[in-house]
């Protein structure tokens, strides 16, 4: 009788031995910049992870990552810890340069040109001044006052100061230093946004600012019609797709074409609640054709990326420090 039960259990241990096993599902990790608390990007991005689960197929196991910085982002394709990374152009330009990332899409957009509003990867910014100022030229606005939405504003700082550098009214900088402003302008108001620089040109607290095609709609028409536009830069990227030398193929191929079926109108709303108010889809590029603009004006500013760092997560007030990256 033992013998039987002994046999019967041996039987037993190797059909489960040869049982099949579910395959292992491979993991996906999206690294998802930290526009806001990691809280809510998270929540916001649950469809995100559904939908490429959905796309991908039962054999995708897909994990929505935040790391605390865009630079963390950055480390994180560079380790391997991320596959894919939504980024805004400087942090994916760095990606690129840092971790040996590939720019595979560029996120197209609602924006303005000049009046024209179209659908585009790209956009312009623009110098203003009242309609009634008495400078007719950005040289004639040399000692004056100059107000600027932020200094890590692509559009709004970067691609401004570099105007500037080819114009002659700034000096290019020295090797390990950054363009100053105050080079040319008697002072330089940074304001936190457009909206901010309108209203204070508005109030004549400054005498120049500038106006970008990417704000919202009403404001861009109000100052467009109240000012006079001295000069213009660009093209000007938008945010970009980036994959990890480690998403091999046929893996990276079948990523990039779920990733453009979210700019189906019945997606747009989702990628519009943490990637940019205005999506509209995405196109297929690379960091030569879509980063190669900005690539030319950090060479001529030696800007360094820098972005504000949330030291405390979770509640309101947090301390910020600014954190600064220079460039290879």
């Amino acid at each position: 009788m033992r013998t039987a039960l002994r046999w019967v259990w041996l039987i037993g241990l190797f059909l489960m031995a040869c049982a099949p096993r579910p395959a292992a599902r491979t993991r996906l990790v999206v690294a998802v910049q930290p526009t806001f608390a990691v809280s809510e990007v998270l929540e916001k991005a649950r469809p995100l992870e559904q939908y490429l689960e959905q796309r991908l197929g039962p054999d995708m196991d897909v994990e929505i990552y935040v790391p605390l910085s865009q630079a963390g982002v950055v480390e994180a394709l560079r380790f391997g810890q991320a596959h894919v990374a939504f980024m805004g152009p400087f942090a994916g330009l760095l990606a690129v340069e840092r971790a040996g990332a590939q720019v595979v899409l560029a996120e197209v957009r609602e924006v303005f040109h000049g009046a024209q509003k179209t659908e585009a990867t790209y956009y312009y910014s623009y110098w203003v001044v009242p309609k009634d100022s008495p400078y007719p030229s950005l040289a004639e606005l040399k000692g004056k006052r100059a107000c600027f939405p932020s200094p890590i504003s692509t559009s709004g700082y970067i691609g401004p100061m570099a105007r500037l550098v080819e114009r002659g009214l700034l000096p290019e900088p020295a090797e390990g230093q950054e363009v100053d402003p105050k080079a040319f302008f008697g002072q330089v108001l940074f304001a936190g946004g457009y909206g901010q620089c309108w209203e204070a040109l508005k109030a004549g607290q400054v005498d120049v600012t500038v106006i970008a095609g990417d704000v919202p709609e009403k404001l861009y028409h109000e100052v467009l019609d109240h000012t006079r536009i001295l000069e213009e830069q660009g093209p000007l990227p938008s945010h970009v797709v980036v994959v990890s030398p480690a998403l091999s193929e046929p893996l990276r191929t079948r990523v990039v074409e779920a990733l453009m079926g979210l700019g189906a109108p019945e997606h747009r709303s989702l990628m519009r609640q943490f990637i940019s108010g205005i999506f509209v889809g995405f196109q297929k590029t690379d960091a030569r054709t879509h980063l190669g603009a900005l690539r030319e004006y950090l060479q001529r500013t030696h800007i360094a990326f820098s972005e504000r760092v949330e030291v405390g997560r979770g509640g309101g007030g947090e301390e910020e420090e600014e954190e600064k990256t220079p460039r290879p």
